[in-house]
């Protein structure tokens, strides 16, 4: 069984930094894409970052610039650097991947739990 389990959440000051990680457990063919999604208090979710299996990175134009998508296919993790974080990113943040768990099979979409950060003074 795939799962996804999020870490790295919690207060910082705004200006800190916090980095995000993603592992992906259970027995999985490819990461086919990744990215991070959140959800701010009483708005929609949203994506922040992601990447494809090319190479190809896209940012929320909010957080260009202060965050970083990033990725170890050797761990099977990925990560969100935050950094310049903002008041504004107080959110919860939720990881997302298109993962071929058969060669030979498409990919199918996975959810992490969600961790919550939180910026403030």
């Amino acid at each position: 069984q795939v799962r996804l389990v999020e870490s790295g959440g919690g207060l910082v000051q705004p200006g800190g930094s916090l980095r995000l990680s993603c592992v992906v457990s259970g027995s999985i063919y490819s990461i086919n894409a990744m990215g991070w999604y959140r959800q701010r208090p009483g708005k929609g979710r949203e994506l922040v970052a992601a990447s494809n299996s090319g190479g190809t990175l896209k940012y929320a134009d909010s957080v260009k610039g202060r965050f970083t998508i990033s990725g170890d296919n050797a761990k099977n993790t990925f990560y969100l650097q935050m950094d310049s974080l903002k008041a504004e990113d107080t959110a919860v943040y939720y990881c997302n991947a298109d993962i071929t768990v058969r060669q030979g099979y498409s990919g199918d979409d996975y959810w992490g739990q969600g961790t919550q950060v939180t910026v403030s003074s």
